[in-house]
């Protein structure tokens, strides 16, 4: 990790891995009291004061001994929902697991299903217009990203019935006409506070009504899972309310890959990044990003120039450090959008003044560089930066097939324990 002299209070709690009220909190107390900057008032901290803690020291150097791979027992097959390009479904093929099913609204998205897997069953269309009978006991797991939306209300305890018109009821509606063994819902960080925490309240009592048991929520860190991008996701487990198998979150690695590893031959690909298509700022944009050096943002453009820039934004709390953002080398990405030049998310080239390429994005996201997109640049981007990364994909993958072995090893010995009963 290379340091600089002063931090943002999003800065230190990604180093820390402590959320920012702790970081208030902490301020208020004595423990770790922040900068205030003398124009935006702004809470900053200095290196020598983060230096006395072993995250900020150790940095991203630490050996990787943590091994989440485990082959399947069986032949094990997921039934995946939203599936969108492919980022979920490519790691959970990559962990061993059979795609029996996928559906998909997004026409291009499915476009590049179909020409990347031939083999798979891509359900283009409206998951409403779709039922999935035909799957009922036949998967072992079903998965799908849905989108965060509010609910009706219609008492103290939410049922199915109330979330009609939501797609999250037709995830459940799913589950319930498939019954498999587990479900994965995976969402932005964003639905722990939705509605103030009732939307996601509402879902874990939905999923309880059908007849699952929703296992503690995690938030998983994608640098922790071998991906170049600080990208955070809820994941929502479901087990089965006859199964007494605990499910167990595939564990953090220590080593954090970066930029670098991302687009150069490295650990995580074995060539160069290939050249591909990309869009580009429009000229006033990249006349200001020509002034940021790798791993700086608005900060740190001269003063009338930020305060042009950011407009009322400058006089608004908070580090808003993803903009005006020229990524570094020497770490991971911020979070890719679906759009890499729109207005004040930017995710610049570390040394050339432009967005990242389709292929960029494509490795940012941990993707196979022969997995093709289809549709414009900009469908491209927008099925790129929606998606899961492969290599977090991966892992959950891994920590499915661990919970559906230890679940067949149960059974089995069940099974053969009632056989030796009867023979006596």
């Amino acid at each position: 990790m290379v340091m600089k002299d002063y931090y943002s209070i999003s800065e230190v709690s990604e180093i820390l891995g402590k959320s920012k009220e702790t970081l208030r909190r902490w301020d208020r107390e004595g423990k770790l009291c922040a900068v205030r900057e003398p124009i935006s008032n702004y809470r900053i901290y200095k290196k020598e004061q983060l230096s006395l803690f072993s995250d900020f020291i150790s940095g991203n150097n630490t050996e990787d001994i943590v091994n989440n791979f485990v082959l399947p027992n069986n032949e094990y097959k997921v039934l995946e929902l939203f599936a969108g390009a492919g980022g979920l479904a490519i790691g959970m093929e990559k962990a061993g697991i059979k795609c029996t099913a996928l559906n998909e609204i997004d026409k291009w998205a499915c476009q590049t299903l179909r020409e990347n897997r031939p083999n798979w069953n891509v359900l283009e269309g409206d998951i409403k217009s779709f039922d999935f009978l035909e799957y009922k006991n036949n998967v072992e797991v079903v998965t799908g990203g849905f989108p965060c939306q509010s609910f009706s209300y219609a008492g103290k305890r939410l049922g199915l019935q109330d979330a009609r018109g939501t797609l999250f009821y037709e995830f459940a509606r799913v589950v319930k006409e498939v019954n498999p063994l587990i479900c994965i819902g995976e969402n932005v960080k964003g639905l722990l506070s939705h509605e103030k925490g009732k939307t996601l309240e509402g879902m874990i009592s939905i999923l309880d009504e059908i007849g699952y048991n929703v296992v503690p929520i995690k938030v998983l860190k994608a640098i922790n899972y071998k991906v170049p991008q600080k990208r955070e996701r809820l994941i929502l487990v479901g087990v089965r309310k006859d199964i007494d198998i605990e499910y167990k979150y595939p564990k953090p690695h220590d080593k954090i890959y970066n930029l670098e590893d991302a687009l150069k031959k490295g650990d995580l690909f074995d060539c160069d990044v290939p050249k591909s298509r990309g869009t580009e700022y429009p000229v006033h944009k990249k006349e200001i990003l020509d002034l940021i050096p790798p791993k700086g943002y608005w900060r740190d453009l001269p003063l009338d120039l930020q305060k042009s820039y950011m407009g009322k934004s400058f006089f608004l709390g908070g580090g808003k450090t993803g903009m005006a953002r020229r990524i570094g080398w020497d770490e991971p990405s911020l979070t890719l959008t679906c759009s890499p030049a729109q207005k004040q998310t930017e995710r610049c080239h570390p040394d050339e003044t432009r967005p990242f390429t389709v292929r960029e994005y494509a490795r940012i996201q941990t993707f196979p560089d022969e997995w093709k997109f289809m549709g414009s640049v900009s469908q491209q981007y927008k099925q790129i930066g929606n998606a899961v990364p492969c290599n977090l994909g991966e892992e959950i993958g891994y920590s499915i097939v661990d919970f559906l072995n230890n679940y067949y090893s149960k059974v089995n010995k069940s099974e053969l324990s009632i056989s030796l009963d009867k023979a006596m």
